[in-house]
């Protein structure tokens, strides 16, 4: 009943922030009645308990509409950028933040704790706009600029930011994370003690209450009673043990991809969507599995990034496999390529041709696909 009334204390008018805990890597949509910046440390709520957690940006900015109790979607949240050293005062000036506050930087691939922020507040266009610069993106710098956040209609179940992180709790965050180390060298021991068949992948230490998570994968289901009794007789505290996925892991961990940039999973979104291989199949990639799988052996998360354009494009052409009929011939579409717009068929005697998009359409009164006539004339006939 008092967490109910606590609730309806809450007011209905909040500012949304998309707010990051390092330690699982997930994103949470919060609310507070306070203006906070990119990179400041705050203490918010997590699935595991209150925890430190870091402003990533606005939510309210992720669309047009009134702020959705609920919503998830983290696209478009970063509208921020970088502002030269020389103005990194501004923020300090403007009373939102006093000295010792402590929050992150970023130079768009890591984050690192700094004293002075680094982003600007935007209050005019013109602040960032030079008109008489020929070389000046006007729209690009003006999405690139951070955007002063607006007040939102909270209705509904929204997790609430606790407060700004403290200097203290910001230094009893940095010591915990030296006392994982320890902690994980000790649960490895444990493990291999009691013979277990399980991979311990991380330890964190809950910033507002005496619990430590330990984080690992298994194959099959692991008993590990007795490992929790030898953790909580060695630390005196909460003990708990999540099993998380292969997947999972290379999401809290991090690590560079094949492509040489961070993994996708780590830094640009915490969902793990269905990645299947009919999304590599629609785009006429290898279906070698060396080549489109990642360090954790799932396929590629980026596989999904495209897959909705190429069913979408696809839907010009005739479908693989289908067959045309094409001056008198029967030829069967073997490959339709969506980024040089060309469809390749083959026909009797192994003939081959690569008809352009340009050249293709549907004709609704036969209710089939047909070539031009001006490609049959100019390629077709003798």
């Amino acid at each position: 009943m008092k967490e109910k009334d606590k609730k309806n204390e809450q007011p209905q008018r909040a500012y949304i922030y998309l707010v990051k805990t390092p330690s699982s890597n997930d994103l949470t949509i919060c609310a507070s009645e306070s203006v906070f910046y990119p990179g400041t440390y705050v203490v918010s709520p997590t699935r595991y308990g209150l925890d430190m957690g870091v402003v990533v940006g606005s939510a309210a900015s992720l669309s047009n509409d009134d702020y959705q109790a609920g919503c998830r979607s983290c696209l478009g949240a970063c509208h921020f950028g970088p502002t030269p050293k020389e103005d990194d005062d501004e923020l300090e000036a403007s009373g939102m933040i006093e000295d010792g506050d402590v929050i992150v930087e970023t130079d768009g691939q890591s984050l690192n704790m700094g004293p002075v922020p680094t982003f600007e507040i935007v209050s005019e266009r013109q602040e960032t706009i030079e008109p008489d610069d020929p070389e000046i993106d006007e729209a690009g710098l003006w999405d690139q600029a951070y955007k002063e956040p607006e007040m939102v209609e909270v209705d509904g179940d929204v997790e609430w930011i606790s407060h700004m992180a403290s200097p203290e709790e910001i230094q009893r965050y940095t010591d915990n994370k030296e006392e994982e180390k320890d902690a994980i060298r000790i649960c490895r021991e444990k493990i291999a003690k009691h013979n277990l068949e399980m991979k311990l992948v991380t330890a964190h230490f809950l910033l507002c209450e005496p619990k430590v998570l330990f984080f690992f994968t298994a194959e099959d289901r692991v008993d590990f009673r007795d490992l929790v009794k030898d953790l909580v007789s060695v630390f005196r505290m909460r003990i708990e043990l999540r099993q998380i996925g292969v997947r999972d892991e290379a999401r809290v961990l991090g690590g560079l991809a094949v492509c040489g940039r961070d993994f996708c999973c780590h830094c640009v979104s915490d969902k793990l969507k269905p990645v299947t291989i009919k999304m590599a199949k629609e785009q006429n990639l290898s279906l070698n599995s060396m080549k489109i799988s990642g360090p954790c052996g799932r396929l590629l998360c980026c596989l999904s990034y495209e897959y909705d354009f190429y069913v979408e494009e696809k839907q010009a052409y005739p479908a693989e496999g289908s067959r045309l009929k094409i001056a008198g011939d029967m030829f069967k579409v073997t490959e339709i390529n969506i980024l040089s717009h060309m469809m390749t068929v083959s026909g009797p005697e192994g003939r081959q041709l690569v008809i352009p998009r340009d050249e293709l359409y549907f004709n609704h009164e036969k209710a089939r696909w047909e070539v031009s006539q001006r490609f049959i004339d100019e390629f077709l006939t003798n």
